[in-house]
C-alpha cells in the first residue's frame, strides 16, 4: 500500500513538473518566425547595424534575443534576396555590416503584414471569448468600480 502511494506521489510530482515546464514555455513564447517581419520592418527606409536591430527587438518586447539567431536570420534573408548588406568601415574600429531592405524584402514584409493582420483577428476573437468565459460582466464591472 505504501509503495502504491509513493508511485502515485511520484506520478503527481512528474505531472506537476511537466505542467510547470509547459507553462514556462508558453509564457515567454514568441511564434517561431515572428523575428522575420520585425527585422524587415526595422530595415524599411533605414540602413542599420545588426547590434541596432537587436536593441530594437528588445524595445519591441521580445523577451529574449539570441544574437546568433538574429545574425543567422539576416544571412538567410540576404541569401533569399530580402535584405542586402555592406561593410561599413567609416567608423573607427572593426568594420560592421549595415543591413538594408531590398524590393523583394519590401514585398515579403507586405505579405507578412497581411498574415499578421489575420493572426491578430484570430487573437482578438480568442481574447474576446476568453474574457467572456473567465471574466463575466459582473466581475469586470466590480473591477472598474474598485479602481475609482
Amino acid at each position: 500500500m505504501t509503495e502504491k502511494r509513493e508511485q502515485v506521489n511520484e506520478q503527481a510530482d512528474t505531472e506537476t513538473e511537466a505542467e510547470t515546464a509547459k507553462d514556462e514555455k508558453v509564457s515567454g513564447a514568441v511564434p517561431k518566425n515572428l523575428l522575420i517581419p520585425f527585422l524587415l520592418l526595422q530595415l524599411r527606409g533605414w540602413n542599420v547595424h545588426g547590434y541596432e536591430l537587436i536593441q530594437q527587438l528588445i524595445k519591441f518586447g521580445f523577451p529574449s534575443v539570441d544574437q546568433g539567431n538574429v545574425y543567422r536570420t539576416l544571412r538567410q534573408l540576404e541569401k533569399d534576396n530580402m535584405v542586402k548588406s555592406e561593410w561599413d568601415t567609416s567608423a573607427g574600429g572593426p568594420a560592421k555590416r549595415i543591413y538594408s531592405l531590398t524590393d523583394a524584402g519590401e514585398q515579403y514584409l507586405k505579405s507578412w503584414a497581411v498574415s499578421l493582420e489575420q493572426y491578430q483577428s484570430m487573437l482578438d476573437r480568442f481574447f474576446n471569448m476568453y474574457t467572456e468565459l473567465f471574466m463575466p460582466p459582473t466581475l469586470m464591472t466590480t473591477k472598474k468600480d474598485d479602481s475609482k
